[in-house]
């Protein structure tokens, strides 16, 4: 996605050759038009799944997640990091560690709001090291649901994450696939690709 790309060259924070902030547009203050088109984007990479619902973690993935709702016509269901006094029913639960906060925590969703007739989309903002997206996947597997495929915003294709996605079988679909960064300077992978690089990610 060349918008997506151009904004993350042009106002991307690059801290080093792995942590990429984009808080300026995208999961900080967001740019709602930008998200927006990226919920479309998501909804005709996935059109003709019949995709029921959309899954996402809380927080900074809910408004891809929404807007490929909209786009979808269909749902979108956050897993929630902390249990809720509210959330007193029976819940799908898996633990994630943070890459980012170098924590684990237990993320939830209520079994009210899957089940064995979904057909799911998950989407999410980053996969780096892919831990987040286990999880989730991990969700989807327990309520019974078929996993329709996964939508990231920005791949850091350096990382480990999509291999791990490609174990579990799972299909990925990135918008903008980062091959290296150091600070000022952002590669993509289809940029190598079109360079005739033998690219490893």
């Amino acid at each position: 996605m060349k918008k997506l790309e151009d904004r993350i060259r042009e106002e991307g924070r690059i801290l080093s050759d792995k942590v990429l902030k984009v808080d300026s547009f995208l999961n900080h203050q967001v740019d709602t038009e930008l998200a927006l088109e990226i919920g479309q984007e998501f909804a005709k990479i996935f059109a003709g799944r019949g995709i029921t619902k959309v899954l996402t973690i809380e927080a900074s993935g809910i408004q891809f997640a929404m807007a490929a709702g909209i786009a979808l016509k269909a749902p979108f269901i956050y897993a929630k990091k902390k249990k809720a006094v509210t959330l007193t029913e029976q819940l799908y639960t898996s633990e994630v560690t943070s890459f980012t906060r170098g924590e684990t925590y237990q993320v939830s969703v209520s079994q009210s709001y899957l089940s064995p007739q979904d057909r799911i989309l998950i989407v999410d903002d980053f996969l780096a090291t892919g831990a987040a997206l286990v999880g989730l996947v991990d969700i989807v597997k327990q309520s019974g649901a078929e996993l329709c495929g996964v939508g990231c915003v920005i791949e850091k294709s350096f990382q480990e994450g999509r291999g791990l996605m490609e174990q579990l079988g799972v299909e990925v679909h990135s918008l903008a696939r980062i091959a290296s960064m150091r600070p000022g300077e952002v590669t993509y992978v289809h940029e190598l690709e079109n360079a005739g690089a033998n690219v490893h990610v």
